[in-house]
């Protein structure tokens, strides 16, 4: 292992890392030093643990809006509490193994929820990038905009503040395109210290970070916090955190896996591992933690191979908030705001929706829903409706059939193909109920393009065999699915029995439909008897 290289790269971390610990905290509603906090258990606690090498962890602007709405509904002493349970509650998810269902997730559902999430930070913070609080909901937010920009140009220091957040959001845009040893300094960074040397200079008078206390902010809840967990609204938001900073994490996992070539990530140790972090950080009545995109990027770009470097970025984030506090006391609040409204429209990704509607107008209208449903309500009931579309979607591919009905001399004919389920049941009755009322005296009904059918359907077709043969006026001839013990049908009047033999296909007596149009009688003369007669190939 180097070292030198390791300690290297902690460093990048931590430079990136700082800036986002401190938004993040400021756009939830709470002290700036909650989210120095949650920094450096990530780093400490989580880092240390097993289960992902490389990805970093900390207070993410992902779950800035929930945390905001959480403080402001239960208070800042409660949200403790809600972080401890969220945590125990993740610990216990990856000891039972469930680390990997969160891969199971559609990608559209993913990628709408970090729109959802995105959006509404974007639109939150344009507020305090003009030194203004934000109105409260996303939609009063988004409408109060104009407002916003009315009030900012009237007041020359609310101007300048503004002008910060603005620059500070497009040189985050435009970083990328300096030349490689400049770039490698975080933009992040840069725009604070810019933003530090404006707020110092005569006249200007704009917001800036107030920072207490590290050790004396920490609030250990106590038996009146713990028994807000009987409030069902508290239960609600656990699980909200649980879900959000749970997949969050294990995605961004995946995300960090592609980006090196080193130990790929535990997911049910990378489970506990956040949940312990979580743990700690709601004992300590911190803000709750996830695996960030931009830290752990940060965190491979600069060559870390271990998890020394993602650990020592918290022991960082501890001395400097401890050694330096009069520092962070610089930061205007508009470079911070400006930095999350940067990775607000990160998270939003607006070319993801173009080239979701190439790809797949399905999954593009899950992504669209999800999206529209946590702006307009709330992130797990976006989720939730996000995740039943993504069912509904996958339900209708799955039951992709077809049906066909034609009439050929006396013979009324319907030929099914594909899976057919209880979804394309209402196809299925108006395919028999047509070849019923053709009025014809003989009904074939060709199912051997039928790959998978459900009991719903099966029984449609057996109760029409019955009842039409029952009548002793229309001959009802069938070839089922050629699926493996699969049941038959029972005999109509006068019949016997059909063979069951391999795969339950029929035997000579029974009353099906062969594709060969030879009539049974001649093909019963011209067979070998030595023959298996339910051989598929003397079946066509």
């Amino acid at each position: 292992m180097d070292i030198a290289n390791e300690i290297t790269a902690s460093f990048v971390v931590f430079l990136v890392a700082l800036p986002l610990c401190i938004g993040v905290s400021v756009a939830s509603g709470a002290p700036a030093e909650l989210g120095i906090i949650s920094g450096v258990i990530g780093g400490l606690v989580v880092g240390m643990a097993r289960g992902s090498t490389l990805q970093v962890s900390g207070p993410a602007a992902g779950l800035a809006t929930l945390v905001a709405e959480a403080v402001l509904e239960f208070g800042l002493a409660t949200l403790g509490v809600i972080v401890l349970a969220s945590g125990v509650l993740q610990i216990g998810l990856g000891l039972i193994r469930l680390g990997r269902m969160f891969q199971a997730i559609s990608i559209a559902v993913v990628q709408g929820m970090l729109a959802g999430i995105g959006l509404p930070l974007m639109f939150s913070q344009a507020y305090p990038l003009a030194d203004a609080k934000a109105i409260g909901a996303p939609f009063e937010n988004m409408l109060g905009i104009p407002g916003l920009i009315a009030n900012t140009l009237a007041d020359p220091q609310k101007a300048i503040a503004a002008g910060l957040g603005i620059g500070t959001v497009v040189l985050s845009f435009l970083w990328k395109k300096m030349p490689p040893p400049v770039k490698k300094m975080p933009a992040a960074l840069v725009a604070v210290a810019g933003g530090m040397a404006v707020a110092s200079l005569p006249g200007v008078e704009i917001n800036t970070l107030q920072v207490g206390n590290l050790l004396a902010s920490v609030n250990i809840p106590g038996p009146t916090q713990f028994a807000a967990l009987a409030n069902g609204a508290v239960l609600t938001t656990v699980l909200t955190f649980t879900i959000i900073a749970s997949a969050e994490s294990l995605f961004t996992a995946a995300a960090v896996d592609r980006m090196h070539t080193g130990e790929r990530t535990r997911y049910n140790s990378e489970l506990i591992a956040q949940g312990a972090g979580n743990a700690v950080a709601g004992f300590l009545g911190a803000l709750p933690i996830t695996a960030v995109v931009a830290r752990s990027s940060a965190n491979v770009q600069a060559g870390a191979k271990t998890r020394l470097s993602r650990t020592l970025h918290g022991l960082w984030l501890l001395a400097f908030a401890l050694l330096l506090p009069n520092v962070l006391a610089l930061i205007p609040i508009s470079v911070l705001a400006g930095v999350l409204v940067h990775s607000g429209w990160k998270l939003f990704a607006p070319e993801e929706f173009p080239k979701m509607w190439r790809q797949d107008r399905g999954e593009f209208a899950v992504m669209t829903i999800t999206t529209v449903v946590i702006v307009a309500t709330a992130l797990l009931e976006g989720v939730l409706v996000g995740l039943a579309a993504g069912i509904i979607l996958a339900a209708l591919r799955m039951s992709q059939t077809s049906v066909t009905t034609s009439v050929e001399g006396d013979t009324a004919k319907m030929v099914m193909a594909g899976n057919a389920t209880f979804l394309r049941l209402p196809k299925l009755i108006d395919a028999l109920e047509e070849v019923a009322s053709a009025g014809m005296p003989r009904i074939r009904l060709d199912l051997t393009g039928v790959t998978h059918w459900d009991h719903a359907c099966r029984n449609q077709v057996d109760e029409f065999v019955a009842q039409h043969r029952g009548t002793g006026e229309v001959r009802v001839e069938l070839l089922r699915p050629n699926t493996p013990n699969a049941p038959m049908p029972p005999a109509g009047p006068g019949m016997s029995k059909p063979d069951e033999g391999p795969g339950h296909l029929p035997g000579p007596t029974a009353e099906w439909f062969y594709l060969d149009p030879t009539p049974m009688d001649d093909l019963m003369d011209q067979m070998d008897p030595m023959d298996d007669y339910r051989s598929p190939a003397r079946m066509r």
